[in-house]
């Protein structure tokens, strides 16, 4: 009970503010709340409480802006409601989730407080991979200055920003320093005349490669001769490219260490783009296409660079397959979530390395609005080819894009319907691929006629099937009625006298539904068979160890 006084006095203490701040926000709320909004209000709040110095910051639900209390109907069952703290969890750095969430039984309505904890020092929250923040009583991405205060609570660093006072242009490679001129020219063509009138430390310090005359490690990592690499120990700047075959066994193997500037166009000139042919005929397809995308490859040894955690002491992996390219980098995956970057378009607004970012950004090698990713996807897509495949791991990322088409209903099914979303694509790969989508997502599709089936077995509509040639395998997913398997099992114990459950499963198991396990189908068929004997229409019959079913 003193839970209920203790939160029915700090709702007073909340109501008597002159207005919402910070750490402290006011919905109404009177029938829902989207659970999106509330996980961004969740990361901003956790945020401003640790700026502040507040252990805990609140939102509270059915109180009006002007703090008078309206009520609210949000999740009326208490379990319902402590469900919240799992699944805002599931979405949140380190799975922080609330201290508590009280319920007020108020004179003018329910009001329900979520008591949000302070960031924890040195680590800013996120929602799916997301930094939010406040200014004032506005909800908007957690700003630089805000988020570096946070992460200065631990003595973080940007690691490529540190210099070398005692490394001198000696160290760099003279071809990297002068392709790096190309590409700033590139990148920027309107300075092109004064670039050319820069000396090398001018043009190393407009590059941002430099910091008060002295080189940094971003500097050594891009442009580095191969001697040079002692000045970034214990990282390992090395991209080792990989030759497997169909059996996984190692073919050919290459190492490629500094300058990376050069190493990222000697590592794709071993990776080999062969010509993809779609069936010809009446095909919506194109008759060729190339298994890879130049940008896609390029971008992502780019992005492993860029995102590397250096500290770790990891190489970059570029493994190729007869059928698919695998990168993998060590270290976290900065933006957390790549559903967020890839549907969302949210450009990324933290770098573990900014220096190297905003140098490999200044070299035309990547760029820092973050629509990168997005353009990979968007690749693939265009070829009818599966998505790329994502594994984040604590510290390890990995992305597989595959040369072909795995499943040619599902790339039909792309041709033939060009307004699909990006999201819609995603979702359908997934499925695709036998992989699980979300409940929420499912109702979607499902709502608009694109899937069928029990989770998580779910398959592509017949509206859609009809379309795309997959009517065969649509048929070999749909149940029949209840009825036709009762009518089955009868029919076949009339004409046999009696039939074993062995002789039952071998009637119906082929023309059970094609998703269904082997234990469903026995579910189904025990089922059956307990209703056809609760009705009377059939009974079980036993002699020693022999069973059989007959009419009675």
């Amino acid at each position: 009970m003193s839970d209920l006084i203790d939160a029915a006095a700090k709702l007073d203490s909340l109501l008597n503010l002159p207005a919402e701040n910070e750490v402290v926000e006011f919905k109404e709320a009177k029938d829902n709340y989207d659970f999106r909004k509330l996980g961004k209000y969740f990361s901003a709040l956790c945020n401003e409480a640790n700026l502040k110095h507040q252990t805990s910051a609140w939102m509270v639900l059915g109180v009006h802006n002007d703090r008078y209390v309206v009520g609210t109907r949000y999740r009326p069952n208490r379990p319902d409601l402590d469900s919240l703290k799992e699944e805002i969890a599931n979405k949140t750095t380190s799975r922080i989730t609330f201290v508590e969430i009280h319920e007020v039984a108020h004179a003018h309505g329910r009001v329900v407080m979520f008591q949000i904890p302070a960031a924890p020092r040195g680590t800013p929250v996120a929602f799916e991979g997301h930094f939010y923040g406040r200014d004032g009583e506005a909800l908007g991405p957690l700003n630089p200055e805000e988020y570096d205060r946070i992460r200065a609570q631990a003595g973080v660093e940007d690691w490529s920003a540190v210099t070398i006072p005692k490394a001198t242009l000696d160290d760099l490679d003279r071809d990297a320093l002068k392709q790096a001129r190309q590409n700033y020219i590139a990148k920027f063509p309107e300075q092109k005349t004064e670039v050319e009138g820069w000396d090398d430390a001018k043009f190393l310090s407009k590059a941002k490669l430099t910091i008060n005359g002295h080189l940094t490690r971003a500097a050594i990592l891009l442009l580095g001769n191969d001697e040079a690499d002692h000045w970034v120990r214990p990282a390992a700047p090395i991209i080792r490219w990989i030759l497997k075959d169909a059996k996984g066994v190692e073919r050919d193997y290459a190492l490629f260490s500094l300058p990376l500037l050069l190493a990222v166009d000697r590592t794709f000139a071993k990776v080999r783009i062969l010509k993809y042919r779609y069936m010809r005929g009446d095909s919506v397809f194109p008759d060729e296409v190339d298994t890879y995308d130049p940008y896609t490859i390029r971008e992502s040894i780019n992005n492993a660079i860029a995102h590397q955690d250096y500290t770790l002491g990891g190489r970059i992996n570029v493994v190729e397959f007869d059928d698919r390219l695998v990168f993998s980098n060590v270290g976290r995956f900065m933006p957390g979530n790549v559903h967020r970057v890839v549907v969302d378009d949210s450009p990324q607004e933290i770098y573990r390395n900014q220096c190297l970012v905003t140098a490999m950004f200044n070299l035309k090698m990547v760029d820092t609005i973050g629509g990168g990713i997005r353009k990979m996807f968007l690749a693939q897509s265009k070829r009818f080819f599966p998505m790329p495949d994502y594994r984040l791991e604590e510290q390890r990322v990995q992305v597989t894009f595959t040369g072909k088409i795995l499943d040619m209903n599902y790339a039909r099914l792309l041709a033939g319907n060009p307004d699909l979303s990006l999201e819609d694509m995603l979702l359908l790969d997934q499925i695709q691929k036998d992989r699980p989508i979300g409940d929420e997502d499912a109702k979607q599709l499902r709502a608009r006629k694109l899937i069928e089936g029990r989770k998580p077995n779910y398959f592509v509509a017949k509206p859609v099937t009809q379309l795309t040639g997959q009517k065969a395998e649509y048929s070999k997913n749909v149940a029949f009625e209840k009825q036709y398997y009762l009518d089955l099992i009868c029919k076949a114990i009339d004409e046999h006298g009696d039939m074993s459950r062995k002789d039952i499963d071998r009637l119906l198991w082929g023309i059970l539904p094609a998703w269904m396990s082997e234990q469903q189908k026995t579910n189904r068929i025990d089922e059956l068979l307990r209703g056809l004997r609760k009705d009377g229409q059939i009974v079980n019959h036993r002699d020693g160890m022999a069973s059989t079913w007959c009419r009675p």
